[in-house]
């Protein structure tokens, strides 16, 4: 499936990798609520259970709404060969020889530290570890297989290590568990064998719980391709329930074929009526690829973060560390470019208070918070040489919005503090008197103190022009 939207680039996604491998296409539409009910657990326990998980989402979604911005590590053995996290599928490497990269595996030390320090330094608050993915490696003692980091070359649990650095800089933590798993005997052939299922979903159930009993409090339990089961198959309810039993204020997401508590568009900016994360790379892949140079620029990755917090979502930005644990130095540059600009202008994003605005700018995007409209502008408009024919362009520089709808009672640059001038009427609200060149890289915030509840909406600026509705009495249609 190719994903794409808003300013996202259109490539082929996690999920979608599997019909173009050949492997079978995921379903990808809106899982199906009413798989709880059907699978594992009866009647009244098991819809208790569920009406207590739906009763409590708002209060342990809370601090991840507050959140906005989190780090996505894709780490394991596919790290050492440096050509992303599919190649072992993608490339067609037999089980036995991809298994002689375990004994090659060996993170140097503090390696989770420097990740933590980074996240923490890049201004994102929450953490979450691929702790097994598709290759079927596990970071972590798990007594169910020895293919893992802690009785292989490592003799290490790097989850373990994970936790403790992710809480030594006060960042929450979140465990990523692929349940599609082409290392384990029964993982393909679950699909037609039932012995062989009830082997692999007992295999996956007790991964799951080992990870959530012996870490302490884990706040997101990010699951991955259900592949090749259904969720019946999987008894994912019955996973689920486990998950609140075990760890009570945990949020998942709604990748083991039921809705979650969140949902995870993928390298695309796609809102929706629930609560949703956008993940995306710095580059082009997930796990480390060597040749891969395509990185994102850091005003890209601001972008991307505040159309997310516009739409009221979260945005969950993937590094891939080398084999040995070091994260590649462009990633490390922009991310430590974007804490810079978050230290000066986190108000606009983290203070955000949901959706902001009904439009995007011609060079702006907008957030807001109570009162107050953030207007980030990406591309600073310097003067125009068409200010020869336009009074509306005739000063220096001038940043206009239309569609605003509210009264602006103030407003300041975010970065510094100083005022700035504007005007206002019933088409555009303009700020003038600004220097040429951009006061802040890569996006300068303009923080407006409104009168009411600040909106942004461009379809119907002029009450001559009614674009859509119709126009009555000679007023514009809001």
């Amino acid at each position: 499936m190719i994903e794409g939207g808003d300013i996202m680039d259109h490539r082929i996604d996690r999920r979608g990798m599997m019909g173009a491998t050949g492997i079978g296409l995921l379903a990808l539409a809106t899982p199906r609520a009413d798989a709880q009910e059907k699978d594992g657990g009866s009647g009244a326990t098991a819809s208790a259970r569920l009406a207590i998980q739906e009763r409590t989402r708002e209060r342990r979604m809370r601090w991840w709404h507050d959140a906005k911005f989190g780090m996505f590590i894709h780490y394991g053995l596919y790290s050492l060969i440096g050509h992303q996290e599919w190649v072992m599928e993608s490339e067609g490497i037999p089980i036995p020889d991809y298994e002689k990269l375990a004994r090659h595996f060996m993170p140097k030390p503090g390696a989770a530290r420097e990740w933590a320090r980074l996240a923490k330094r890049a201004g994102q608050r929450y953490m979450v570890l691929t702790t097994k993915h598709h290759e079927g490696f596990c970071l972590w003692d798990t007594k169910q297989t020895d293919y893992n980091s802690a009785q292989q070359a490592a003799k290490r649990d790097i989850v373990r290590e994970f936790v403790d650095a992710a809480r030594a800089e006060g960042l929450r933590v979140g465990f990523y568990y692929s349940l599609m798993d082409w290392h384990h005997p029964d993982g393909a052939r679950c699909k037609d064998d039932p012995a062989a299922r009830d082997r692999f979903v007992a295999f996956a159930h007790a991964q799951i719980r080992e990870l959530l009993t012996h870490y302490g409090k884990i706040d997101i339990l990010w699951y991955d391709v259900d592949w090749p089961l259904t969720p019946d198959q999987w008894r994912a309810g019955d996973m689920n329930r486990m998950v609140f039993e075990l760890q009570p204020d945990i949020i998942v997401n709604n990748r083991n074929g039921l809705d979650g508590d969140f949902s995870t568009p993928e390298h695309r900016v796609a809102a929706a009526e629930r609560a949703w994360e956008t993940c995306e790379t710095m580059n082009l892949g997930w796990g480390y690829q060597r040749s891969d140079d395509e990185w994102k620029s850091t005003r890209r990755i601001v972008n991307d973060l505040t159309l997310c917090v516009q739409q009221g979502g979260n945005f969950l930005l993937n590094i891939g560390p080398q084999a040995d644990g070091t994260v590649p130095q462009a990633s490390v540059e922009t991310l430590e470019r974007v804490g810079n600009w978050l230290e000066t202008n986190g108000a606009a994003i983290y203070d955000s208070d949901g959706r902001a605005a009904g439009a995007f700018g011609n060079y702006t995007n907008f957030t807001k918070a109570g009162n107050t409209l953030y207007i980030h502008v990406y591309f600073w408009p310097s003067k125009s040489p068409a200010a020869q024919w336009l009074d509306a362009l005739a000063q220096e520089t001038v940043v206009a919005v239309g569609g605003v709808r509210c009264k602006a009672l103030s407003a300041r640059l975010l970065k510094t503090g100083q005022p700035v001038k504007f005007e206002q009427d019933d088409i555009a609200l303009r700020f003038t008197g600004l220097p040429e060149q951009a006061p802040d890289d890569p996006t300068t915030v303009i923080e407006v103190t409104c009168e009411g509840t600040p909106y942004v909406r461009h379809h119907l600026i002029r009450p001559e022009w009614p674009r859509y509705g119709v126009n009555v009495g000679g007023k514009r249609s809001v």
